[in-house]
């Protein structure tokens, strides 16, 4: 059974050619290759529940960053199905997880754009801490990104990286996937934190409305960077819990935003990037989607 890409997924051989396609197109890009990953698994097998959810993050994070330069960590790996596909493993996706074919896992030796051998949980922070520590030794203007989910995130390696990310105050950005969903049942504290972060309407509404109206101040844009700093950092410390868990490692939170939302993703990956330091931004999807 011959199973063919979509118009647009079948020209993106790398992400060089998906820069080249309009915002508009990337909404096609998604269900292209939501509906990829469906098809070939569904015949071939393997793990695609993670994969779906994350489709929209993928398109977004070869869209705006400038792999494999820029470095990409995927924790576990389950969810790395869309990257292998947009990083020239579009035609070779049939043999995932089959002898000789490619591993279900992000794997160095099988491509660049595979920056760390996963398979273990709560890897990646770590991970993604020693590529930005040793870009900032060499001089490098590269940008470090982790792709953990909430399981993942409540393991102690996680926190130990969080820790020394703090500290360290490199340049990287850890994405939180949040789809309520892991392997085993998410207990504990962490869990009842994250659910109250993405559902604090205050919070949400008035991070909202500050930066509608900032973007309506005929300001300069340091003028504006410094103004919005100072308004987010009220709100949070007035109407959110979040500045008490990453903010307090010295970890910048932003979020949470709709993980499905491409346009919105690429719109908040551009501006991250240029904010310097120990990122967080807070993503909220659906395991699964589309299937």
């Amino acid at each position: 059974m011959e199973i063919k890409p979509g118009q647009l997924l079948s020209q993106i051989n790398h992400p060089d050619d998906l820069k080249k396609l309009s915002r508009e197109q990337l909404h096609q890009v998604c269900d292209e290759l939501r509906q990829y990953i469906i098809d070939v698994v569904s015949v071939h097998g393997g793990h695609f529940g993670a994969s779906l959810g994350v489709v929209e993050l993928s398109v977004a994070l070869h869209y705006v960053y400038n792999t494999p330069y820029d470095q990409l960590v995927w924790d576990v790996g389950h969810q790395a199905y869309g990257h292998k596909i947009l990083t020239g493993r579009r035609d070779q996706f049939i043999t995932n997880r089959k002898y000789k074919g490619l591993s279900g896992f992000p794997k160095r030796s099988e491509s660049e754009y595979d920056t760390f051998g996963v398979g273990h949980s709560s890897t990646s922070i770590s991970a993604a801490l020693g590529m930005a520590m040793a870009a900032k030794y060499k001089g490098e203007n590269r940008k470090s990104v982790a792709v953990i989910g909430d399981g993942s995130m409540t393991a102690g390696m996680a926190f130990e990286a969080m820790n020394h990310a703090g500290v360290a105050d490199s340049d990287m950005l850890i994405i939180l996937n949040d789809n309520c969903m892991s392997i085993d049942p998410n207990v504990g504290a962490l869990k009842e934190y994250l659910t109250d972060i993405s559902t604090s309407p205050t919070y949400n509404k008035v991070r909202d409305e500050v930066w509608n109206l900032l973007g309506k101040l005929p300001v300069g844009k340091n003028l504006s960077r410094d103004l919005a700093s100072k308004l987010e950092a009220s709100v949070k410390g007035v109407v959110s819990k979040s500045s008490n868990l990453f903010e307090a490692l010295k970890i910048r939170y932003f979020g949470p935003i709709d993980g499905h939302n491409i346009t919105k993703l690429v719109d908040t990956l551009k501006d991250l990037k240029e904010i310097p330091g120990p990122k967080l931004l807070h993503i909220i999807t659906t395991k699964g989607k589309g299937y």
